[in-house]
């Protein structure tokens, strides 16, 4: 019987045992050459994670397929794998990816916060996104808060495709955090090719071989572009937004409706940078 003062030495042995694993589990199906990974951009996140005088980090992603999540960080330098605190934390669906033991066991290991459809923003896996942010932690979000492959976009009458609203938890999250994070968009293209959604059983639980995969960091997203977009939208300063009183509660809503659709913006233009107007494969010269 491991001692009890032993528990959390033992606990952080098999977190790093399991990234590791899982990490080394996607690196090596890139290298057998079940798809091709391209990264651009990295330098962004690897600067972030590695500066002086460390922030919170929010990266924020389309999210087109199952394996967005593991893949996408298989793309990372394995020496990212060894600390919690370079291993990204993200939100998960409760009916999802915590119907079992077996299953919620996986998701918390790989630091995935329990999340409930239809709740709202005011949940315990917000308040713990907001928490590890004012701890200088990673988290990722995929804010549409389901897969939405490009062929479902909605398309304008410009012929522009545009992504499904992100959920206003990423407006809290920002708002609330006591020192504002690094914001890092991202765009995911050839995740809805390796595993298209609609296909029959048992076809749907394999990828598709010989797909290019592309992951792209943006530039962060200037704090003062946050700020000002919540000067612009409330009267009162964002500390006195949880006084409690209908004003308050008013404007609080309609500054994370206003933070949230700027980051919708963002990563929607990095999409169009990378993709084109229609968001769909990458063009011949993606964005560098």
């Amino acid at each position: 019987m491991v001692a009890r003062e032993s528990w959390p030495r033992v606990g952080g042995i098999i977190w790093r045992n399991y990234v590791t694993s899982v990490g080394l589990i996607c690196k090596a199906a890139i290298a057998l050459g079940i798809c091709s990974l391209r990264v651009k951009g990295l330098s962004t996140l690897d600067t972030a994670l590695h500066s002086q005088h460390r922030q919170g980090i929010l990266t924020v992603s389309n999210h087109i397929s199952t394996v967005d999540d593991p893949l996408v960080w298989a793309a990372l330098p394995l020496r990212y794998y060894l600390s919690s605190t370079t291993t990204r934390w993200t939100l998960g669906a409760s009916d999802v990816m915590f119907t079992n033991p077996i299953f919620s066991t996986f998701f918390r290991l790989g630091q995935t916060l329990e999340t409930f459809r239809g709740k709202g923003v005011y949940q315990p896996s917000v308040d713990a996104a907001i928490q590890k942010l004012s701890d200088g932690q990673w988290i990722h979000l995929f804010s549409e808060g389901k897969i939405n492959q490009p062929n479902t976009y909605s398309i304008d009458s410009r012929g522009y495709a545009h992504l499904p609203r992100f959920k206003w938890g990423v407006g809290r999250i920002l708002m609330e955090a006591p020192i504002l994070p690094v914001i890092i968009p991202m765009w995911l293209t050839g995740f809805d090719r390796l595993m298209p959604e609609g296909r029959t059983f048992p076809y749907k639980y394999f990828p598709r071989p010989g797909v290019e995969l592309t992951i792209t960091f943006g530039d962060p997203i200037p704090a003062k572009d946050i700020t000002s977009c919540l000067d612009t939208c409330i009267s009162n300063r964002p500390e006195r937004l949880t006084a409690g009183t209908s004003e308050a509660t008013f404007e609080a809503s309609k500054a994370r409706v206003a933070v949230t659709t700027l980051i919708h913006q963002r990563v929607e233009e990095l999409g169009r940078a990378v993709s084109g107007n229609e968001l769909g494969a990458p063009l011949s010269s993606p964005h560098q």
